[in-house]
């Protein structure tokens, strides 16, 4: 094992001075998008588009003829439309409608304003892009250089859904995390915890339970997964060990790998549970495919995945291109890699290897290094609070709350917001979950400052049509009950960060059944893109 480690850690170095080449963005995503139409022109979606003029196009075209074509040719789809029309057949078996062959796997994903289910095509070529992402993701800890060889020969638990997929029609379906973990390679197995039999559970109480009780006979170096599940299983283990920090029981652990949302929240409580500080490495992976990822020690985004499996498109996130509902309108503005400009916010929109084609994903990003090809995720499309033109970005509400709860040293463990209608204008009401104590008025005038201070725009309308700002502080259990009640406990299941019409009633009455009584919610509104013009 040692000699393993020592032979990773070299092979690593040497892989990331041979991939230490200038960046050249737009020629790797031609040529994913050349693979891409190449591959799908024969299925029923290549062949209903055009996909054979518009790979004809892109192999005799200089400039960008070939994306002209594309986006003449091919509508934008949310998931509701490629569902409806497309994804159905696929999942009722199907094959060669937007990717050769029969799709046999499908990702379960609610995201976090859904109530139904997504059915998220996940192919074999998907798959296999999925892992050979992270394996690159691993090689770039090369660039890490204060992490020993010997890192490498400890235990990566990795905190997700089930790998016992569930049986359907011919075709596998469960959490994108259960699927890649089930298809874990064969050399990968001898690190990779919580194992096999724990990895199938499917009761998540039940599976914190497992790994707690096995917890100290491992030796883990690395931990993955979404913040709010990890720090949970963390403090479990160090309450079932009678511990001061989860370094008394994993003494090398070194390196968390994060993604589904923000870490910088959650980062004061996180670090109570360490003895030591160890290396924090952010990850993009989507139900839809592993869109980005950390990639050196200095870098303050992820660098996007330009050439495995999917091509980016980006749409300017602004009034021109979104309805007040975080709805796109009809023909929006549509760019590639090199189009784009930084500390500007985009919807990202994709074409993968799963057969997704000009897929809204939902999600929206800001590139903090063009060079680099490095974004932020700054939040969802419909998750983004503009009742009158405040602007409130998910990335926004994270800064506040992160800069609020350190004056306080407090620990906010989860939290959302919701859009009200108030004295004939509007304002916004907070839900805070911590266990400490905390003076809600306090609270609540720390964040309506740091929101100032971030947004001009909310700074603007503060004075004029968003008359106040409510918050209610709730212990961090009503949160985790909260997703219990509504089977989205663990995995890549994320608290929504605001609350839309269709969930405020729910959340209310839910927070009733608890026997904890607030201010009903009268009147919701809408909480997506404005046009800036008051009342």
């Amino acid at each position: 094992m040692a000699l393993l480690g020592s032979l990773l850690k070299r092979g690593i170095s040497l892989t990331n001075v041979v991939r230490r080449k200038k960046l050249n963005a737009l020629k790797l995503q031609k040529k994913t998008f050349v693979k891409l139409i190449g591959k799908a022109r024969y299925t029923q979606f290549g062949q209903a588009f055009q996909f054979e003029d518009i790979e004809n196009s892109a192999f005799f075209d200089d400039e960008k003829e070939f994306y002209a074509k594309f986006k003449e040719l091919v509508p934008i789809y949310d998931y509701n439309k490629i569902y409806k029309d497309w994804w159905k057949r696929s999942v009722e078996g199907e094959k060669n409608v937007c990717w050769p062959g029969r799709v046999k796997y499908f990702a379960l994903s609610s995201g976090t304003s859904e109530a139904a289910s997504k059915y998220i095509p996940v192919t074999k070529t998907m798959s296999k892009a999925i892992q050979k992402t992270s394996i690159r993701q691993i090689l770039s800890l090369g660039r890490y250089q204060h992490l020993p060889s010997q890192l490498y020969e400890k235990g990566f638990l990795m905190l997700g859904g089930s790998t016992q997929l569930n049986y359907r029609d011919n075709h596998f379906e469960g959490d994108l995390s259960g699927i890649t973990a089930s298809k874990i390679p064969f050399w990968f197995q001898k690190f990779y915890k919580p194992g096999k039999e724990i990895a199938a559970e499917r009761d998540w109480a039940l599976k914190l339970d497992e790994i707690t009780e096995q917890a100290d006979q491992w030796d883990i170096g690395f931990v993955v997964g979404v913040p709010a599940w990890i720090q949970l299983l963390m403090e479990k283990i160090i309450a079932h060990y009678k511990v001061k920090t989860i370094h008394d029981i994993w003494p090398n652990l070194m390196v968390f790998c994060h993604g589904g949302v923000s870490f910088e929240p959650y980062r004061k409580g996180f670090e109570h549970l360490l003895a030591h500080p160890i290396t924090y490495i952010e990850t993009y992976l989507a139900s839809e495919g592993f869109i980005a990822y950390q990639t050196h020690p200095d870098a303050v985004g992820m660098q996007l995945v330009l050439d495995n499996g999917i091509f980016f498109e980006f749409i300017p996130f602004n009034d021109e291109n979104f309805n007040a509902d975080g709805e796109i309108i009809d023909k929006p503005q549509a760019l590639m890699i090199d189009e784009v400009e930084e500390g500007k916010e985009y919807a990202l929109m994709i074409s993968t290897c799963s057969g997704a084609w000009r897929y809204l994903i939902g999600d929206t990003v800001k590139f903090v290094n063009k060079k680099r090809c490095e974004i932020v995720i700054t939040g969802r499309t419909k998750h983004f609070l503009s009742l009158c033109g405040e602007h409130l970005s998910v990335d926004n509400m994270n800064k506040a709350v992160e800069l609020a709860s350190h004056d306080l040293k407090i620990n906010v463990r989860e939290f959302t917001v919701a859009g009200i209608s108030h004295e004939t204008l509007f304002a916004h009401h907070w839900y805070i979950g911590t266990d400490d104590k905390v003076d809600e008025t306090v609270l609540r005038d720390l964040i309506d400052t740091k929101l100032k201070e971030l947004n001009d725009d909310y700074a603007v309308e503060r004075r004029h049509a968003l008359k106040d700002v409510f918050v209610t502080a709730l212990p961090s259990a009503i949160f985790y009950k909260w997703m219990e009640s509504k089977g989205k406990m663990g995995g890549q299941h994320k608290f929504p960060r605001v609350l839309k019409k269709n969930l405020i009633a729910e959340w209310q009455g839910f927070l009733k059944s608890q026997g904890i009584e607030t201010e009903d919610i009268q009147n919701p509104v809408s909480a997506g893109p404005s046009n800036g013009q008051r009342p």
